[in-house]
Parts: C-alpha cells; sequence; structure tokens
C-alpha cells in the first residue's frame, strides 16, 4: 500500500481503505459523451489508481499540492500526458479542462468543501455529477428535505439542479490522520431544469437573505429585500427558511420578481 503523507494545512485527510474507496469509484454512473471526469484533489492516487481502471473515462485530475502532484507523476505514469493539472479548482479556467461536460469525483478537502459546490453551481450546465466524499454532517446538510435544523443554502441551490442521493457513511479509522468527525459519500445527478422558473439570481438571493436568519420568519429575514406590501401579508411569510422546499422558494422569487415589474430570468 502506497505510504500516505497527510496535509493538514489544506484540510485534507487521507483515505487508505481500499474498498471505500473502489465503492466511490463505481458510485461514478457516467459513460458515452458524459464521460469527461474531473477528480478534485488526488492527493496519493487512492481514488486515481481505481479511475484507471475504467478505460471509458476520460480522467483528468486536479491537484494544488507539489509534492502530491510529484508524488502522481511518480507512481501514476499512466496520467502524465496532459492528465494532471497543478492548480486550485476554485480559480482554474474550467474551459481549459474539459470543451463540453464533465463528471468531478473525489475526496473534497473539509475547509473547502461548500467553495467547491458553489463552484460546481456556477458550472451546472456542464456539471453532469459529482460523486464525493465530505463531512458527515455537510453531506447531510445537502441532501436532507425541507423541515429539517440543517437544512439550509447549499441543500436549497444544489436541490434546484441536482437530485441528491446519500450513499454511505465512513468512519474516521480509514484516513490518515484520522479526522474527528464522521464522514459521507453523496452523489449528485443534474436533473433536467435547464432553468428556473425565477429570475435566478434574485433567486439565490432570497434563499441566501431566507437562511442567514433563519430563526426568524421570511417577512424579518427578507426585510432587506424592500418587499411590496402584498408579498409581505403573504401567509408564506410567517414561515421560517426551512419550512420552505426548493419549489416554495421559486415561487416566492417569482412573486417578488412579479412586484417588482420584472420579466426577464437571470
Amino acid at each position: 500500500m502506497n505510504k500516505v503523507r497527510p496535509k493538514k494545512s489544506l484540510g485534507q485527510h487521507f483515505l487508505h481503505d481500499q474498498q471505500i474507496a473502489r465503492r466511490i469509484v463505481d458510485a461514478l454512473d457516467v459513460k458515452g459523451p458524459d464521460a469527461a471526469v474531473l477528480e478534485i484533489g488526488p492527493g496519493m492516487g487512492v481514488l486515481t489508481q481505481y479511475l484507471l481502471q475504467r478505460p471509458e473515462l476520460d480522467l483528468k485530475v486536479i491537484e494544488i499540492d507539489r509534492d502530491s502532484v510529484a508524488y502522481l507523476h511518480k507512481h501514476y505514469p499512466q496520467v502524465l500526458k496532459g492528465r494532471i493539472i497543478e492548480g486550485d479548482f476554485l480559480d482554474i479556467d474550467i474551459d481549459t479542462l474539459f470543451s463540453g461536460p464533465f463528471a468531478i469525483v473525489g475526496n473534497f478537502p473539509y475547509n473547502i468543501s461548500s467553495q467547491i459546490f458553489f463552484r460546481a453551481l456556477e458550472q451546472r450546465h456542464r456539471v453532469t455529477q459529482v460523486v464525493c466524499m465530505l463531512q458527515k454532517e455537510v453531506a447531510e446538510r445537502i441532501a436532507e428535505p425541507p423541515g429539517s435544523k440543517t437544512y439550509g443554502i447549499l441543500s436549497v441551490l444544489l436541490q434546484a439542479y441536482f437530485d441528491i442521493e446519500y450513499l454511505f457513511k465512513v468512519p474516521p479509522g480509514v484516513f490518515t490522520p484520522p479526522p474527528k468527525v464522521m464522514s459521507a459519500v453523496i452523489r449528485l445527478k443534474r436533473n433536467g431544469v435547464e432553468r428556473l422558473a425565477c429570475n435566478e439570481t434574485l433567486f439565490v438571493q432570497v434563499v441566501k437573505q431566507a437562511f442567514n436568519t433563519r430563526r426568524k420568519t421570511l417577512r424579518n429575514a427578507l426585510k432587506n429585500l424592500t418587499l411590496a406590501a402584498e408579498i409581505s401579508a403573504l401567509p408564506i411569510m410567517e414561515k421560517r427558511a426551512e419550512q420552505l422546499s426548493v419549489n416554495d422558494f421559486i415561487e416566492l422569487t417569482s412573486l417578488i420578481e412579479r412586484s417588482r415589474g420584472a420579466t426577464t430570468p437571470g
């Protein structure tokens, strides 16, 4: 088994359990024209080795840590020819990686997992699927239905564009160094929604504002949006953010949009 070296500064815990690594790769359900795959943060290549066993995948890996990049070049020469990108997924120009749609797979660093999802949302018209391992609490939050205390901004924004499956839990002992929390693997598959039935920029604003003061009713939480009186008087405004489904947020955004006289989707 390859020796695993921690890089705590990046919030990364290296998976050393081969069975779990294979399960994560097997959960990646891509084929045909959607077989372009980007692995984020391959580290010592525990997932990469199994991804390379799937010849149908047009695989590229992106890694920010120079030592890990050097390790991959040395131990996985199969990915040398243009497949290893030294860089940050949060900053890189996606057009330099793939010209069309692609899937994402990885063991996401705990401290930037939310940022990775927001970047995937920005690229939602190209990202067909995400299979990832991350902190169990964050995985649950993303997959939670309305009404849960952990249901939040990421839940709504991701569920608007992806079908989300909570696949399985992962204990701390399979990592080096072991994290202090449980992990989990989830799969996001792009749904058929090309564009929301509302102004999408306003939708994001409404969702974020609603959850930023989630203990307040929507009437109070959305005060900064300067809502029309007829909107503030609606029964839905007595609810709190976690009580609203994705469709509820879409309908509310559409009402706000119409009350402002806006008709062009964002």
